[in-house]
Parts: structure tokens; sequence; C-alpha cells
């Protein structure tokens, strides 16, 4: 589960992050990248987490096959916390394709849209590369 601290849940941030965040699309999903995005909630002078939501469709599946693509996803992202900038949103959007996919597909595709989103450096190595 994603600590509470973690969680996008206003109809606002998820559209910050869409808009005006960076996007890098794989096969099986889209991921959104605002980076330190201020959170009008958060005490002054305090940098809140980094926080992430999920957009899984009906294009994706029966509601049982949604839930569990979102279940993987909230998972698979937990363990990658610690990548993102502090005050940073994130929006993960499920393609179709992810309703067939496992859990591996879905990491491969997260690890490589969060490479692409978090930059690279002059050797072409990853900035806190993700380990597989």
């Amino acid at each position: 589960m994603l600590p509470t601290e973690n969680r996008l849940r206003r109809r606002q941030d998820f559209g910050e992050a869409v808009r005006r965040g960076r996007r890098a699309g794989r096969p099986l999903l889209v991921v959104h990248l605002r980076r330190d995005a201020t959170d009008p909630h958060a005490p002054r002078g305090e940098r809140p987490p980094a926080r992430a939501g999920f957009v899984v469709s009906k294009a994706v599946g029966n509601a049982v096959q949604r839930n569990l693509v979102r279940r993987r996803l909230r998972h698979i992202v937990r363990d990658r916390l610690y990548l993102l900038p502090p005050g940073s949103l994130v929006v993960v959007r499920a393609l179709p394709a992810a309703g067939s996919a496992d859990h591996a597909q879905l990491a491969l595709d997260l690890d490589a849209a969060l490479e692409r989103l978090l930059g690279r450096d002059s050797h072409g190595e990853a900035e806190g590369r993700v380990a597989r």
C-alpha cells in the first residue's frame, strides 16, 4: 500500500501533473512528472514528500482487471518513491495493454519512463538509476 502522505487525491493535483509536468510514454503506460510542485496546504518552508496517483480507465478491462493493475502499479511506485524529488507529483496512466501485462512488464515500463523523466547525465546514466 502507498503511504497516505504519498497519495495524490485532489483533482487539481492530477491536473497540474498532467498539464504542467513532463510526460514519458511506454507501450503499457504513460507517466507524467511535475517536479517541485508546491502544496498550498504544507507548512511554510517545509517540502512535501513526492506524491503519486493512478489513472486506470475502463479500456484496461473490467473492474477486477482495473483494480489488479492499480494495485500492481501502487506497489511498484511505492518501491521507487525514493527516486522522486521531494514535492513532485507523479501520475501513472495505464494504457489498455496494461490489463494483460504482468507485474514484471509493468515494472520495466515504469522504470524506463522514470529514467527518461528524471534525466540523464553526460555519460547517459540515469540519476538515481533503478535497480532491477
